[in-house]
């Protein structure tokens, strides 16, 4: 009940939900009060943030400080297990294995591929839960992935029963023990993951995926153009925010690591 409701809470405070129900604050006082200038005053600022939040220089302005705070892991030392994150998913069986990965996730466990094949001796760990009344797990899907791709179903652990990252970090403590590790999710969610890590013992390798935060030469009209990715990538800056805020108010320890270490 409290996990549920924790993400049902969160969901509302990001910036679709939250401006669209400030928008139909706005709504209802034109229409059914006298508050006229108020509820034009609420309608204009939420209309402004939603557009400012859809454009590409505030919202990967706003994404760029987790984005960068791990680099891509291109280190030569060897690990015993590569830990990756579980993420969004569905499970139609007549699709392509990958394409049952969604959002942040395929790009997760192309990484822990990767990293695998620079490092064949390890074990794949992949974490997630099973969503809803989804017949099979988040990391049995991500399994089933990195399986087609070449990963011997030998070097593949899942754990399928935590539901969410301080629940991963248990989890993966009862197997890697103080083992050498890479840690794999998105490059937004690592500093928060870190964290979450540190706080059950372990000191996890960064070797963060799915990098979202544009520096590279972009066409003006994409930086000018709302578009609904580029307030996906403000989402995230707020989710993340919103998750350390939590994470801070529970007590967690702060992540004292060097990045990459």
């Amino acid at each position: 009940m409290l996990f549920t409701l924790k993400k049902v809470i969160g969901g509302l405070l990001l910036p679709l939900p939250f401006l669209l129900l400030l928008m139909a604050l706005g709504i209802l006082l034109l229409w059914f009060t006298d508050w006229q200038k108020s509820g034009k005053t609420v309608i204009s600022i939420s209309w402004l943030l939603l557009l400012l939040l859809s454009l590409q220089p505030l919202a990967d302005r706003l994404l760029l400080p987790l984005d960068n705070r791990y680099p891509t892991w291109n280190g030569a030392e060897k690990v015993d297990y590569i830990v990756v994150l579980g993420g969004g998913y569905t499970f139609n069986p007549a699709w392509a294995p990958s394409s049952n990965l969604l959002n942040n996730s395929l790009p997760r466990v192309a990484e822990g591929i990767r990293q695998w094949q620079r490092n064949q001796q390890s074990t794949l760990i992949f974490t997630g839960a099973a969503g809803g009344t989804n017949p099979k797990s988040s990391a049995w899907v991500a399994a089933q992935v990195a399986e087609s791709l070449g990963v011997p179903r030998e070097h593949i652990q899942i754990l399928d029963q935590p539901r969410d990252t301080a629940d991963e970090a248990q989890a993966v403590k009862t197997v890697v023990g103080d083992r050498p590790m890479l840690l794999v999710t998105s490059a937004n969610h690592m500093p928060r993951a870190i964290r979450f890590f540190h706080a059950v013992g372990l000191k996890p390798i960064a070797a963060p995926a799915n990098q979202l935060a544009i520096t590279s030469p972009l066409n003006g009209w994409e930086r000018a153009i709302p578009s609904s990715i580029w307030l996906s990538h403000s989402e995230r800056a707020v989710y993340e925010t919103l998750g350390t805020l939590l994470q801070r108010l529970k007590g967690e320890e702060p992540d004292s690591a060097e990045p990459g270490k």
